[in-house]
């Protein structure tokens, strides 16, 4: 068959059911494949770089991978920062791009980017897991296949695959032959990594240990395993703080939910991680699936190193020991380790569950300290221009409460982060590891997309809206219902707030002219309004989620309120005086 049947094929059969692009030459030979694939629909965006984003959104949203074209040079080079935020978000998406024929290499071609001219392998190696160039059509299955086995094996992340026009048209010989299961969804887990654990918990010459903590990331979502860590965390009476980027992994109205830790985090998770409460440090800290990151340590702080032990589990043993020594690392699929935790023999987990009653009294002993969330009256704040906080809660009174969020980078960031409740995985989405700016608008077209039954929502701002505001056209072109939160403050906002203490210079240089984002929107489309008063807040949301269409708030908020990253802020003060 035709390479670009080929490959569509291998797309649909691998489980994308949609295709993000942005047509041109090189990849002409694609979009009568594109229109004529039944089961994957195109999605045509904008800007290459939203149709990157808008594969990563559904890659995030669907739990599989996403996939976008481009063609090479300019199209490459606009999708290399989606990438990158791809990758650090271990966030699989197939990159296919067009190039130029074999025998036009290096001779002065229009648009040549082959290894002999501009060289999109080389542009992408840095931030893909795997760039390849397919120069023979014997090739096309070999390197397509390995491709998908680098994008979803172990750490997750982008991956490129150039395919010249000769190569497009050519023919393969055979059809494309799915993928293991276990390529998509690895099941294994490190025998004597869980003995090491065990010993942790219930250590032969000691007491079992009582003050026992969780800290749940990415790899408890990409391991489908809530409800293993909810079985878990209930049979032992063990706390669950979630990482940023796995924020509703564990349900943060749960019990024994302490919210997120580190940047935006919540109270209990802060406090009880970094030993806030005297005498009751944590004695055994299971790390589920994060790599430890700076905001996910609160820049490294040593006080969440745990008195007896840390257990780190995660598929990539790379990130093993990367920040701190674990006395106990398990290499392995966090939903594996949980059911091996689960299903161990009736003794183990009867010596663990004897000291539930202790462990509940300590968990309500910190959760009951004080407020979940800081400054929580900002909330119900009347003031005009509006207080970002009391956006967050009326948009998550006004959202179903299986609704999704999608929360772009940016000063809206923290307060979505820390004033939005999220029940399930998958139901709040952030470009967590390097927060391009206005990654959310297209995002959540992917995400939309994988989620067709779901109502979701985006908080951006003005800034964002400056690089990717135009695909809210995308988002209505295709009749999403996605309603768009504008948080327009005239100004970089968290740029702003630092840059506010230099001087009226620097200040300057962070502010913008308050747009009328409600009539851009009009213009690409959407419906739209703006809102200035706080008590016009839920009416127009209402009306946004009422109208089943591509709809923009473009809400006017005062840029002089403070995030609530008081705590992140102390340790990275102090990170910056010791140094």
């Amino acid at each position: 068959m035709k390479t670009t049947q080929y490959i569509l094929d291998a797309l649909k059969a691998e489980g994308a059911d949609h295709a993000f692009f942005v047509p041109g030459g090189l990849i002409d030979a694609f979009l009568a494949t594109l229109s004529s694939t039944e089961g994957v629909a195109p999605i045509v965006a904008a800007h290459e770089g939203g149709a990157a984003c808008m594969a990563d959104g559904y890659a995030k949203a669907s739990g599989r991978f996403g996939a976008c074209f481009a063609i090479g040079g300019p199209g490459v080079t606009n999708m290399v920062t989606a990438a990158a935020s791809a990758r650090a978000d271990s966030s699989p998406i197939l990159i296919i791009s067009g190039q130029v024929p074999t025998d036009w290499e290096g001779k002065g071609g229009f648009q040549d980017s082959s290894s002999a001219a501009l060289n999109d392998i080389a542009i992408l190696s840095p931030v893909a897991l795997a760039s390849l160039a397919i120069e023979n059509i014997h090739l096309v299955h070999h390197h397509l296949r390995e491709c998908f086995t680098r994008m979803l094996a172990g750490h997750q992340g982008p991956v490129h695959v150039s395919v010249p026009i000769d190569i497009q048209h050519g023919e393969v010989s055979a059809p494309w032959v799915p993928l293991d299961e276990s390529v998509h969804h690895p099941r294994f887990a490190d025998r004597e990594g869980i003995e090491r654990l065990w010993k942790a918990l219930l250590p032969a010459d000691g007491t079992p240990a009582k003050r026992v903590a969780i800290l749940a990331g990415a790899g408890v979502e990409k391991s489908e395993a809530t409800d293993l860590l909810i079985d878990f965390a209930e049979q032992f009476e063990i706390p669950v703080a979630t990482t940023l980027r796995a924020k509703g992994v564990f349900p943060e109205n749960h019990r024994l939910s302490l919210g997120v830790f580190g940047y935006a985090g919540h109270r209990p998770a802060i406090d009880m991680l970094l030993s806030n409460a005297p005498g009751a440090e944590v004695e055994v800290l299971l790390v589920l699936g994060s790599g430890l990151s700076q905001r996910d340590t609160m820049y490294w702080d040593t006080d969440m190193l745990p008195s007896r032990a840390m257990v780190h589990v995660d598929v990539d043993p790379t990130v093993l020991g990367r920040t701190w020594q674990s006395e106990a690392p398990v290499v392995g699929d966090c939903g594996e380790v949980l059911k091996r935790l689960l299903n161990a023999d009736s003794g183990r987990r009867a010596d663990l569950a004897a000291s539930n009653s202790e462990r509940a009294a300590w968990v309500e002993s910190v959760i009951s300290a004080g407020p979940r969330h800081y400054d929580l009256e900002n909330t119900d704040s009347d003031a005009m221009p509006l207080h970002p906080a009391r956006v967050v809660k009326e948009l998550r009174k006004a959202l179903p409460r299986a609704g999704v969020l999608v929360s772009d980078s940016g000063a809206h960031r923290a307060f979505c982060c820390h004033y939005w409740e999220s029940y399930g995985p998958r139901s709040y989405f952030s470009a967590a590891n390097i927060g391009p700016m206005g990654w959310a608008i297209p995002a959540a077209v992917g995400v939309q997309a994988a989620l067709p039954g779901k109502r979701v929502a985006t908080v951006t701002g003005d800034g964002c809206m400056l690089m990717h505001g135009v695909e809210m056209q995308t988002a209505a072109r295709y009749n999403m219902p996605i309603v768009y939160i504008v948080v327009n403050n005239a100004a970089l906002g968290n740029v702003w707030l630092r840059a506010s203490q230099q001087g009226p210079g620097p200040e300057g240089l962070t502010l913008l002219p308050r747009h009328d984002w409600a009539g851009f929107a009009k213009s690409l489309g959407l419906e739209a309004e703006s809102v200035e008063r706080p008590e016009d807040l839920a009416p127009a949301m209402e009306r946004a989620f009422a109208s089943g269409k591509t709809y923009c708030l473009d809400v006017w908020c005062d840029r002089a309120f403070k995030t609530p990253v008081t705590p992140y802020a102390k340790a990275k003060q102090s990170w910056v005086d010791e140094d």
